[in-house]
C-alpha cells in the first residue's frame, strides 16, 4: 500500500507543478499581448494609447476630400533688402486647391496625400497695402513670380509618412515632392492630425527657398527693397470623409 501510496503523492506533485507553470505561462503570454513596440516614426508608444486618442475610428482606409472654403492656407514673404525695413512682408493667400488624403484613422499611418494648387487663386491679402498696390502685386505675382501662363500648377504628392502619437496628439511627417514653377523638389512637412467624426482637420507650418525653384523676386526703390529667399507656409487644412 505504500508504494501506491507514494506513486499517488507523487503524480499529485507532478500535475500540480504542471498547473503552475501553465498559469505562469498563460500569465506572461497575456502580459505579452500587447507588447511596447516601435511606432511608425521609430520612437516607443504603447498600443493602447492609439484608442484613447482616436477613439472609435476605423480600422479600415478611408477617404477625404480638402476643403478649400473651410481651410486657410497663407504663404509670408519676407521683406529684405538693403532697404529693407523700407519694405513690407507679404501675405499671401492660397484660395483655390484641391485634393485627397488616405489613412487608416484608428492608426492615421499608412496615409497619403495629394494636392494641387491653382497658381492664379494666390492673393495678397495685407491691408497695409491699398487695393490699387494688391491689385499690381498679384499682377507681379501672376506674371514675374509664378509665371502662372507657363506653370498654371503647384502640387505635391506625398511618398512618406511617419507618425508620432503622443501626449493625446497626433504628429505627422508628410515627406513628399512639392513641384513648383516647373521644378520638383522633395520636403518635409511636420502636421499636428486632428479626427472628430468625418472631419479630417491638419495643422502646421513649413519653410522653403524659392531660388530652390527658379522663382523670381520682385523688388523695390530700385532693387534696395527686395523679396527675401525663405518663404514660410503655414496651413490650417480642413477634409471631409467621402
Amino acid at each position: 500500500m505504500r508504494p501506491l501510496k507514494l506513486s499517488a503523492l507523487i503524480l499529485f506533485i507532478i500535475l500540480a507543478a504542471g498547473i503552475i507553470v501553465h498559469y505562469s505561462t498563460g500569465s506572461r503570454n497575456v502580459a505579452g499581448a500587447h507588447p511596447l513596440q516601435l511606432n511608425e516614426s521609430g520612437g516607443s508608444t504603447n498600443e493602447s494609447v492609439v484608442p484613447s486618442i482616436l477613439s472609435g475610428a476605423s480600422s479600415t482606409l478611408a477617404r477625404y476630400r480638402l476643403d478649400a472654403s473651410q481651410s486657410r492656407f497663407m504663404v509670408r514673404a519676407f521683406a529684405g533688402g538693403l532697404l529693407w525695413f523700407k519694405g513690407h512682408d507679404h501675405f499671401i493667400a492660397v484660395r483655390d486647391f484641391s485634393g485627397e488624403v488616405q489613412l487608416t484613422p484608428s492608426a492615421i499611418s499608412p496615409a497619403s496625400l495629394q494636392m494641387t494648387i491653382r497658381a492664379e487663386s494666390l492673393v495678397e491679402t495685407r491691408d497695409v497695402f491699398t487695393e490699387q498696390q494688391k491689385q499690381i502685386i498679384n499682377r507681379e505675382l501672376r506674371e514675374i513670380v509664378l509665371e502662372t501662363n507657363k506653370y498654371p500648377e503647384i502640387t505635391f504628392k506625398s511618398t512618406d509618412v511617419t507618425v508620432n502619437l503622443s501626449g493625446g496628439q497626433v504628429e505627422a511627417k508628410i515627406g513628399g515632392d512639392l513641384t513648383l514653377h516647373g521644378v520638383t523638389r522633395h520636403i518635409v512637412i511636420p502636421t499636428e492630425v486632428t479626427l472628430s467624426g468625418s472631419t479630417l482637420r491638419a495643422r502646421g507650418e513649413f519653410t522653403i527657398n524659392r531660388s530652390d525653384y527658379n522663382v523670381k523676386a520682385t523688388s523695390a526703390f530700385h532693387g534696395t527693397v527686395r523679396v527675401r529667399d525663405n518663404l514660410k507656409f503655414t496651413f490650417d487644412i480642413v477634409a471631409q470623409q467621402i
